[in-house]
Parts: C-alpha cells; sequence; structure tokens
C-alpha cells in the first residue's frame, strides 16, 4: 500500500478533487503549487482552505520549474508515487505565451521524472490532453498517432508523454499518462466554458461562444476524474490512458441546459472560431474500463447542477472573478 503521495498543481481544479479522493482513502499527501494567476487565485486559495482541514495533508507552495527547492522537497520525504497535475493550462493563451507551457509542462515534468530516477520513485503518473488528438477519427483510442499538435499547449504535453515514456524505458518507472477530457464541476477554472456560462446566465452578461457553439465536447466531471487519477496508481508498466465521459454534447446544448436549471435566458454574443480549437472530443474509454476498472458515474445534467448549485452558495466572491 502507497502511503505518500507528491501531488503537484494541489490547488488546481483537478488537483484539489485529486487531493481529497487520495486523503480519503487515507494516503499522506504533500501538495505543492506556484498559486500562479493565470486565472484568479482567490479560487486556489478557497480549494487549499478546504485541504487544509485535512492532517494529513501537507502543502508547500513550490514550482516543479524550480529544480532547487523540488531537490529539497525530495530530501526532505520519501515518496511512494508522484502524481504530476501541475501544467499551464488552456489552448488559447498558449498561443500567446507558448514559453510558458514548454517550461513548465515539458521541463518541469523532466525536472520531476529525473528526482523520481535518482530517489527511486517507482511510480509516475501525469495528466495530459484530449487536445493532442486534433485532425484524428472519433472516439479518440490512445492508439491513435498524434503528432500533429495544433496549439503550443497540446505539443508541450506530447514533449511530457514521451519524456515519461523515456525514463520509463531507460529506468524502469512506471507511468500512467491520463488524457483529460473537458472537465467541469464546482470551483472550476474560470477560463473553461461551463463556468463561464453559469456564470454569465445568471448575471446577464453576453455569453460569449466561439463559432456556432454547434462544436461538442466530451464533458467530464471533477470528482470522476479524481477517482481516476487515484486509481491511476497502480502498475501498468507504461500505458496512455483516456478519462473522458463517453458522451459529447454540443455547446449549445450545455447553454440550454444551464438556462433551464436557472430559469434564466442566455444573450449569446458569437465571436470568430478559433484556429486552435477543436471541432470536437470523444473519449474512447475501454482502456480505462481495463487497466483501472474505471468509468464516469455523474451525467452532464447532474453535474452541471452540482456546479451551478456551487455557485450560488458562493456567489458573493465568485461575482469578484474576472473571466
Amino acid at each position: 500500500m502507497m502511503k505518500r503521495i507528491l501531488l503537484t498543481g494541489a490547488a488546481g481544479f483537478v488537483g484539489w478533487k485529486t487531493a481529497e479522493a487520495l486523503l480519503d482513502k487515507k494516503y499522506t499527501v504533500v501538495g505543492i503549487d506556484n498559486i500562479n494567476d493565470y486565472y484568479d487565485i482567490s479560487l486556489k486559495h478557497h480549494r487549499l482552505q478546504q485541504l487544509k482541514k485535512h492532517a494529513n495533508f501537507t502543502f508547500h507552495k513550490i514550482d516543479i520549474e524550480n529544480t532547487a527547492r523540488l531537490k529539497n522537497l525530495f530530501k526532505k520525504y520519501t515518496f511512494d508515487a508522484v502524481i504530476n497535475l501541475a501544467a499551464r493550462a488552456g489552448v488559447r493563451y498558449s498561443i500567446e505565451n507558448p514559453f510558458v507551457y514548454f517550461s513548465t509542462n515539458t521541463q518541469g515534468t523532466v525536472n520531476l521524472l529525473e528526482l523520481c530516477k535518482r530517489h527511486k520513485v517507482k511510480k509516475f503518473v501525469m495528466a495530459s490532453t484530449s487536445s493532442l488528438y486534433a485532425g484524428q477519427k472519433m472516439p479518440f483510442k490512445e492508439t491513435l498517432p498524434v503528432n500533429t499538435p495544433i496549439s503550443p499547449y497540446a505539443a508541450s504535453k506530447k514533449g511530457a508523454e514521451v519524456t515519461a515514456y523515456t525514463y520509463h524505458y531507460l529506468y524502469g518507472i512506471d507511468v500512467t499518462i491520463i488524457r483529460y477530457f473537458t472537465v467541469y464541476g464546482p470551483a472550476g477554472r474560470p477560463d473553461m466554458s461551463i463556468f463561464r456560462f453559469i456564470k454569465w446566465i445568471h448575471e446577464g452578461e453576453p455569453v460569449e461562444v466561439f463559432g456556432s457553439g454547434k462544436q461538442s465536447r466530451d464533458f467530464t466531471y471533477v470528482d470522476d476524474i479524481a477517482q481516476g487519477t487515484v486509481k491511476a496508481l497502480r502498475p501498468v508498466g507504461f500505458k496512455i490512458i483516456n478519462l473522458g465521459g463517453n458522451k459529447p454534447y454540443t455547446l449549445n446544448h450545455v447553454i440550454r441546459l444551464i438556462e433551464k436549471k436557472l430559469n434564466k435566458r442566455a444573450w449569446i454574443k458569437r465571436l470568430p472560431p478559433q484556429k486552435a480549437d477543436i471541432k470536437a472530443t470523444w473519449a474512447d474509454i475501454k482502456a480505462a474500463k481495463k487497466y483501472l476498472a474505471w468509468s464516469p458515474k455523474v451525467s452532464l445534467e447532474e453535474g452541471v447542477g452540482k456546479a451551478i448549485e456551487w455557485y450560488k452558495e458562493n456567489k458573493k466572491w465568485v461575482k469578484n472573478i474576472t473571466l
């Protein structure tokens, strides 16, 4: 039984819920995060406040790009596994500032893998992205060639994936790469569509939609993603595994669902399509079922309802979050 897990990106959306899932299973979690301001840090502090209530959770403000501080952390603790969820996210912003995506997503992963090698940490779990599947036939299978990423974000994740394989091959580190599909839920990222749609519709603000809104996403509830991430700690050798809802929905459908639950009409503001956006995503999750005994439990309707409930309960401070 693994005891102590290093969880990077602990203040992030998926990191927070993964930490909760680990803590519920009685793991000791050492969480790190650099608390960057890519989006409003009040959300990150909100998540951390909940995690710090647990006696078996310890937090350090550390950037995975900072090798000196990482080295000290690995000297201080003995880790049974590393779950790397620290990342620069967001396809569109990666076009504006590609440098930080490679320094965090690719170089940061190298830093962690090298320390796993030196300190004989035998299990490494890494979050990757469905953005790698751009242009491929759906549903997306892990065996598809993903050699033509169309955004710096996707390219930086591809770099991290192949580096993880190198460390598996050379040093025997057991690696599970999990490709997430459009994660949503309470206290989500404010740059993601569902968070934005809820806030805009509730406040009567224009709902910005790039393109026709017919583009579809395989939305996956955050608690399901967290459970799959914890299951990814089991030994697999080297595997790439999709975690997705297994049923794509259009953005227009999501907007109608939120309208219904809020009993408010959306004021749609159409914007030009974004070149780096994928038109549709759909995860083949056979590998997740086979290797992790995982499948999603929360439907889109239930998950959106939970996200709306959280928003209403916290709207006094969430209303100040800039999108």
